[in-house]
């Protein structure tokens, strides 16, 4: 193996399409490029057209958000800890917690700003990232019981987010943490900060108590609506603290269950947001479901439209077939991206799940499934790339199109 393992141990195995392996996941320097069938090298791609990132991950040092939280918790911190659930060690997800095994992260101090150094360095330039969307982290507040708590830690990570990382690098964009499980603190957050230029989204967590298209969730939609933001759910705390299990089944013995059935929840929330009315109530609201896949979209959608037929006067608000609702209203991230076993099935997926105007890429930086924009997708054409890497994303955030008429990808 030549030279040191310099770019990060990445999830192992190859895509092959035709007569070219991609090596989708990789082993340092020397494995990022395509080889033939035989092992001979083909020159390494670089990517000529900027793109959109939509879910890169922040650090936050706890110590450091202590400082932009009232008095009252500081104290009770220094007394009696966090008191906020956590995943425990099954959720170790590899790597350094969660993160890629061969980086070492630095942290944001009072004095330098080591980890937005490093994102640049290593991220935004290195893959010529025009924008990209920090979906932050601290989602151990939506596990939480203490409400009030869990407001506090949202309202310090969206302070530090925007004046560590939004005030100093206009590449990156913002997502609102909220305490979802208090509509009214959830409300009053969005308000607080839905202003701001620089945060494009309100995210929460994956896992919940309750589908989120129930009513109970309904205020902070409007509220929503009214900043025009997208709601966004991202992988994570199911089963954690208040939340429900991570599957329909119950509790699971590993992780690797946990992710193979993290999906599920996903497919519960859509269902709900479609069925409970959300979009006929709200219908600017956008939703974006990250992290959880995207192939399983295409046979729930075929499920949910066969029902509606059948059921329809169960829901007679619900005016079209599901799949128009996803069509027009939600927004899917690529990361972690699974591909079928057949390259000649990629573009009737794709087609399913009306990628070219609903599909985002997503890198998840800087976990240990990072997905490199320039290995993680087979190769596509032009129009097609051009809408997952960067024109969706763009639409949905309202940022600039690309600038100027740069050449196509490889």
């Amino acid at each position: 193996m030549p030279g040191e393992n310099t770019e990060g141990l990445r999830r192992l195995g190859t895509k092959s399409f035709g007569n070219v392996i991609l090596e989708k996941e990789r082993i340092g320097e020397w494995a990022s490029m395509e080889t033939t069938e035989s092992g001979m090298p083909v020159k390494k791609q670089k990517l000529k057209r900027s793109i959109i990132d939509t879910d890169i991950h922040g650090s936050a040092p706890r110590e450091e958000l202590l400082k932009y939280m009232p008095r009252i918790y500081r104290e009770q911190v220094a007394t009696f800890g966090w008191r906020l659930p956590t995943q425990g060690g099954m959720f170790l997800n590899g790597g350094t917690n969660g993160s890629m095994q061969d980086i070492k992260l630095p942290r944001n101090d009072t004095h330098e700003d080591n980890y937005l150094n490093y994102v640049r360095e290593h991220h935004l330039e290195k893959y010529n990232i025009e924008y990209g969307i920090m979906t932050g982290g601290g989602y151990e507040v939506h596990a939480a019981t203490d409400t009030d708590f869990a407001a506090a830690v949202c309202s310090a990570h969206n302070d530090y987010y925007i004046e560590r990382y939004l005030s100093r690098e206009n590449r990156l964009k913002g997502s609102i943490l909220i305490p979802k499980q208090d509509p009214v603190l959830s409300v009053k957050e969005i308000d607080r900060v839905g202003h701001h230029p620089g945060m494009v989204q309100v995210v929460v967590s994956n896992g919940a108590q309750k589908p989120y298209g129930q009513r109970f969730y309904h205020p902070i939609y409007e509220a929503c609506v009214r900043h025009d933001l997208p709601f966004t759910i991202h992988v994570s705390m199911e089963g954690i603290g208040i939340n429900n299990p991570p599957t329909g089944a119950g509790h699971v013995t590993s992780y690797i269950e946990y992710r193979s059935a993290r999906a599920q929840i996903m497919m519960a929330h859509l269902a709900s947001f479609i069925f409970e009315g959300v979009f006929d109530k709200y219908p600017t609201l956008k939703l974006v479901m990250m992290e959880a896949g995207m192939l399983w979209i295409a046979p729930l959608l075929w499920r949910l439209d066969e029902d509606w037929k059948a059921l329809r006067h169960q829901t007679p608000w619900v005016k079209e077939p599901p799949s128009e609702y996803y069509r027009k209203h939600v927004y899917v991230t690529s990361q972690p991206l699974e591909l079928p076993p057949k390259a000649e099935l990629i573009k009737p997926m794709f087609e399913a799940i009306h990628a070219e105007t609903n599909l985002m890429f997503a890198s998840d930086f800087p976990h240990w499934d990072f997905d490199s924009p320039l290995h993680a997708f087979p190769k596509l054409d032009e129009e097609t790339w051009d809408s997952i890497f960067y024109r969706n994303a763009a639409r949905l955030y309202r940022l600039p199109q690309r600038k100027g008429a740069e050449e196509a990808t490889a």
